[in-house]
């Protein structure tokens, strides 16, 4: 792209699809054609700027008309927004999932990520490309979240409207199908076949997934739907973040901060407005309760959402979800929309007189946004790049106010706060780590999914039930950030206090396992692509070190032993020098699963 933004024009089309989102220009400044007004004053400026957080769902309309985004689409959205061209640029060019370059209609995301990796990518990739031509952009892809049914694949057609179809698991054939008649593609299966427990008596947080409509609010009231918020009513803001807190919940997506801590500091703030952000951007490679969650319990979510606004004084909510979870995002516009009809959104919210509603955004492919500043960033319309704190969200997040930010699994959690209360639901788990968690289990396993147990059983339990097949070699915690065990520690607890003692972590709840048909060293180096792809490259250690990781692991991939020894040693310097400087979590953490490999799998002896 030659930058040439002045003498660029956008098509019918590249046009219609900003004007669908933003509405007609109103003035010759935003693009109209210019009137004798126009000569006199200028309008729109400050109003347009105000609008900057809509640059992301304005790059969406024209790559999901388009399917990539020209120069001239580029220049009349920045003219419509007051963005300067080369910022506009630079967050087109941040996610995966947007193109600034020509490219055909239609996309087909094959993943290629560990579960898929494992389960035959390549060969999808290989087949789905000679099959298709030039007519179909076959894009090697991060983790799509559909790890219980590897090898995944996406298809997006361009057009108004974009179509999708999902092709997990994978045949060449299957994949074909779906990028050249997404509309007659074989239709996904229901949430509840990534549950093998789902009926299950005793379930807490995927007790509806599979027992209710997840398009019918009256399904959702009358299994117990909505009675948490009415407790919260009940309690007032003050009661619900005590019972938060007295429960002992801390936060679902791997840094484990205590919940109730984070809405009180939000909730304290004099500045306002107060925003929630419920981050359902997993991308962790192996990491796919949330989409379930989304796609099997839609409502839950919004409740849950709506009493952690009610809780720190906040009027607003945010839902990020991952672009590349069409059925979730549908399924969740579905229920808000639901929801604001019969009064549980909007200006009052079950006749309470609180005002509270939710928009849903969509990411674009960019891991990164999973840090919570990343992802304000990129909510505001710049690039997913992580703030340095402090100050923290809690003091200065969204739009420089206070915000909470859970991920959809913290915040499912608040239900069964409220209406078991706070004692009965500290009493499952263990004293540190309380309540149910979610596990989600792929690899060499025979029952792949998501499993919800209490904290505190073990490694072992999980994969009995998941049924592990003959020969693990590896079982991987906690995703590409995590670290590896031996098939003789599966006595660890899942806790986050139990994992952390045995050297490894919990993270987000991913359990992957791998049996001795898959190559180590391939697996090692296909992380250490994922770090280098997704790193923003925003600070040195992170930049250049997951570059050093890969190069070193490329070397030795075919080595073993003293030939080795010296790259592990760089391995290992360029290891310490990403924990100790990086800026955020993903290059403090990029060093662990290979760190681990090495000590505990031997895997380069």
């Amino acid at each position: 792209m030659d930058l040439h933004f002045g003498d660029s024009k956008p098509t019918d089309d590249e046009r219609a699809a900003v004007d669908a989102l933003l509405g007609p220009p109103g003035s010759s400044w935003e693009g109209a054609d210019r009137s004798d007004a126009d000569l006199r004053w200028a309008r729109g400026g400050r109003a347009a700027r105000d609008r900057r957080d809509l640059l992301l769902p304005g790059l969406h309309a024209i790559n999901d008309r388009v399917g990539w985004i020209s120069e001239g689409a580029l220049a009349y959205l920045c003219r419509r927004l007051t963005v300067p061209p080369a910022e506009a640029y630079g967050v087109a060019t941040f996610y995966a999932m947007f193109s600034v370059r020509p490219r055909p209609a239609t996309v087909l995301h094959v993943c290629t990520d560990l579960a898929c990796t494992a389960a035959g990518a390549r060969e999808l990739c290989a087949g789905a490309e000679s099959a298709l031509g030039p007519d179909v952009h076959v894009e090697r892809s991060p983790c799509l979240g559909l790890c219980e049914r590897a090898p995944a694949a996406l298809a997006i057609r361009a057009g108004d409207p974009a179509r999708t179809a999902v092709s997990a698991p994978a045949t060449v054939r299957e994949a074909v199908l779906a990028a050249t008649a997404p509309d007659s593609a074989p239709e996904e299966p229901p949430a509840r076949a990534a549950v093998p427990q789902a009926g299950e008596e005793g379930l807490v947080l995927l007790r509806r997934v599979g027992v209710v409509d997840p398009a019918s609010l009256d399904d959702y009231r009358a299994h117990g739907g909505y009675a948490a918020l009415r407790r919260a009513f009940a309690l007032g803001p003050a009661g619900v973040i005590r019972e938060v807190t007295d429960s002992g919940l801390v936060g679902r997506g791997g840094a484990a901060f205590p919940t109730g801590r984070k809405w009180q500091a939000t909730a304290s703030q004099p500045d306002h407005p107060h925003y929630v952000v419920c981050n359902a951007d997993e991308s962790e490679p192996g990491t796919f309760k949330d989409r379930v969650l989304m796609e099997g319990d839609p409502y839950a979510l919004v409740e849950a959402m709506t009493i952690a606004g009610y809780a720190v004084g906040a009027h607003r909510g945010y839902l990020y979800v991952r672009g590349e979870y069409p059925r979730a995002i549908e399924r969740m516009g579905h229920a808000v929309d639901r929801a604001r009809e019969r009064g549980l959104l909007g200006d009052d919210v079950l006749g309470q007189g609180y005002a509270f509603d939710i928009e849903i955004r969509r990411g674009a492919g960019a891991y990164i946004c999973g840090e919570e500043t990343a992802l304000f960033n990129s909510l505001e319309g710049r690039r997913g790049e992580p703030r340095s704190k402090p100050p923290f969200p809690v003091e200065k997040g969204l739009f420089g106010k206070p915000t909470v930010a859970n991920n959809v699994e913290t915040l499912v959690n608040v239900l069964p706060v409220l209406t078991m209360g706070a004692p009965a639901y500290a009493a499952v788990g263990t004293g540190r780590s309380t309540g149910p968690k979610l596990f989600c289990v792929s690899g060499s396993v025979r029952r792949p999914g998501v499993y919800e147990l209490p904290f505190g059983a073990t490694l072992g339990e999980l994969l009995a039930r998941a049924g592990v097949r003959d020969g693990l070699r590896a079982v991987l915690l906690g995703g590409a950030a995590g670290g590896f065990v031996r098939p003789d520690e599966t006595d660890v607890p899942l806790t986050f206090e139990g994992t952390r003692e045995a050297g490894t972590t919990l993270g987000s709840g991913v359990v992957m396992a791998f049996d001795d048909t898959v190559p180590l060293p391939r697996l090692l180096l296909r992380i250490a692509e994922f770090f280098r792809d997704e790193s923003c490259g925003q600070c040195v250690p992170c930049r250049v070190g997951t570059v050093r990781q890969e190069e070193a692991l490329h070397r030795i991939v075919e080595r073993t032993g003293a030939a080795a020894a010296d790259d592990i040693a760089l391995l290992r310097e360029v290891g310490r020098a990403m924990r100790d400087a990086s800026i955020c979590g993903l290059g403090q953490t990029a060093w662990n699963a290979v760190e681990s490999a090495i000590d505990r799998l031997g895997a380069y002896e």
